[in-house]
């Protein structure tokens, strides 16, 4: 009998697991190899980011597999990987250590709460389409956030690195505590520490799918136990308390959940800018439909939820793993679940293997996870090309470093949203001309002259028209009625770049249009592209004011028109 074929069931069908679907025994054996790549690489990490926030390294597993299970099952990218963060890590915990002793019971009840509530706003975001909101901070600011965040991940990790005792408290502290036990910096810890991280960073210039930090892990660990390092005064992680992960809703009073409100929405902007970034580095071209960052930051929120349902933090998408998947071949999300239960049969019955890991070599791994969040290209390419760019990544960096992790993020939120504000606030009106021999009319260039049109005065503005800019446009739109030579009637706005009107800039532009009849002239709109702008006009009385028959798809157009309907 002949071979019946069933047809693939749409994507659209699928209520959840959306990003399982197609998957064929082929596709599945490539998500296996990806899937134990991605195990590899990810546990030495977890728990290394679990102990950068002052919890035990199961708890970064428990963090992997939440993320997992959470993207598998509500995200859309087919390849993206997440669980604990080293860029959200730092940020909670000095946060929360500032009310409860880290690796303390109520730490970790704080630290589950506020993994609810991340999960809670990221989850309303997908679901409400926030997706925007990603956009509100800028590379320059971004660039300066890592740096900062990578800076306190070294400062944190060096007391680990050296054999020392870690201080306590802010920054400052810190930093005077690690300079009074520079004389008993243990050398075997350093050469561990510093060992792990050489291992880490030539397998990764080698090739991403090789688990170099994994491979340093185990080799410190041998070294340890067999040379004895553990007594010349090298730390190791002591028994560590196995087991599969439990449900347990968090328990802390109202008072104390209250003040982590402000955090959680700190956190939340964050992981929405790194899961939408991550979404469009390892997007799956090939999906139908393609990936939609929106269910992506659905993915992260249930993943955050599961987290602090069974004792976690919150989690965040993570572009190194999420590339590493990609990398090695996953074809579909069946790759995180297959490193889920690794990580998983790991936590439950090979816990006894990580007694004798040494801490500096935690230290060594996360020493490599700053080294990448560090672009030194991004602040030379923004010094080259951006100086007053370059010198807002180095304000949000200090801020960073200097304040609190959570002030210096939020100040540097509104730095962000600022420069945004200054950027729309320069645009100005400028004049056009008509590129010689053509119908195009361009903005005047002394390096391209062009030639203009008697009796027409044409100008441009270049950004949305808001109350941040209105003033201006106006003072300068006048100041060119003003000017102009004498017999020139028509005064024609070249508006292609204006994408929205608001309402203050409505009004203010009426009165433009209403001065410069008085003085004479006619006025009409060419090239008003934006759906929402011409809807602005026809809202806010605009396309009433001048008519129907003043707007034009080109100024060309528009004076052809104008200029022979006009009385000699």
């Amino acid at each position: 009998m002949g071979q019946v074929s069933h047809p693939a069931v749409p994507v659209r069908a699928w209520p959840i697991f959306r990003a399982l679907s197609g998957a064929t025994p082929a596709s599945l054996g490539h998500d296996l190899v990806a899937g134990l790549t991605l195990a590899a690489i990810a546990v030495p990490v977890q728990m290394a980011t679990a102990r950068l926030g002052g919890f035990p390294p199961q708890v970064g597993f428990i963090a992997f597999i939440a993320a997992s299970v959470g993207f598998a099952a509500f995200g859309a990218n087919r390849q993206l990987a997440g669980g604990a963060d080293s860029t959200i890590t730092p940020i909670f915990a000095g946060s929360l250590a500032l009310v409860a002793a880290a690796g303390s019971p109520h730490y970790a009840e704080l630290a589950a709460v506020l993994a609810v509530m991340v999960g809670v706003l990221l989850t309303v975001a997908g679901l409400f389409k926030l997706g925007w909101i990603a956009d509100l901070l800028s590379m320059p600011v971004i660039t300066g956030f890592l740096a900062g965040i990578s800076l306190h991940i070294v400062l944190s990790q060096a007391p680990a690195v050296l054999g020392v005792p870690a201080g306590a408290g802010n920054v400052y502290h810190q930093v005077a505590a690690l300079s009074a036990e520079v004389t008993a910096i243990n050398p075997a810890s350093v050469m561990i520490g510093l060992g792990v991280f050489a291992v880490t960073v030539g397998a990764a210039r080698l090739s991403a799918r090789i688990p170099g930090a994994l491979i340093a892990l185990v080799a410190a660990t041998l070294a340890t136990v067999f040379l004895g390092l553990n007594r010349s005064g090298v730390a190791v992680l002591g028994q560590v308390r196995g087991g599969f992960p439990r449900f347990a809703l968090p328990h802390i009073g109202f008072e104390s959940a209250l003040p982590l409100v402000g955090l959680a929405f700190v956190i939340a902007l964050v992981v929405m800018v790194q899961t939408a970034a991550t979404t469009d580095s390892v997007g799956d071209g090939d999906s139908d439909p393609p990936p939609d960052v929106n269910r992506d930051f659905v993915g992260a929120g249930v993943g955050s939820l599961l987290a602090g349902f069974f004792g976690a933090f919150p989690v965040d998408a993570s572009p190194p793993m999420s590339s590493i998947v990609a990398g090695v071949g996953g074809k579909s999300q069946f790759s995180g679940l297959f490193a889920a239960l690794a990580v998983l049969l790991l936590a439950g019955f090979g816990t006894p293997l990580l007694a004798d890991v040494p801490v500096a070599a935690l230290g060594g791994v996360l020493l490599f996870v700053a080294l990448r969040i560090f672009h030194v290209g991004a602040f030379t390419t923004l010094l080259r090309r951006a100086p007053a760019e370059f010198a807002l990544a180095l304000l949000t960096t200090a801020l960073i470093v200097v304040l609190p992790i959570q002030t210096g993020v939020a100040i540097g939120m509104f730095l962000s949203m600022a420069h945004g504000v200054f950027t729309i606030t320069r645009a100005r009106v400028i004049p056009f001309e008509r590129v010689t021999g053509t119908t195009v009319w361009w903005p005047v260039s002394t390096s391209h002259p062009g030639e203009t049109q008697p009796g027409v005065v044409v100008m441009g503005f270049q950004a949305p028209l808001s109350f941040l800019n209105a003033k201006d446009f106006e003072r300068e739109l006048l100041e060119a009625v003003a000017r102009r030579e004498p017999g020139v009637r028509l005064l024609v706005l070249e508006a292609s770049s204006m994408v929205e009107i608001d309402f203050t800039a409505s009004a203010v532009l009426a009165n433009v249009i209403a001065k410069a009849h008085v003085a004479g002239m006619d006025f009409a709109v060419a090239r008003l592209e934006s759906v929402r702008a011409q809807a602005a006009f026809d809202r806010f009385g605009i396309t009433a004011q001048i008519g129907q028959d003043h707007i034009f798809r080109s100024v060309e157009e528009a004076i052809r028109i104008l200029q022979a309907a006009a009385p000699a």
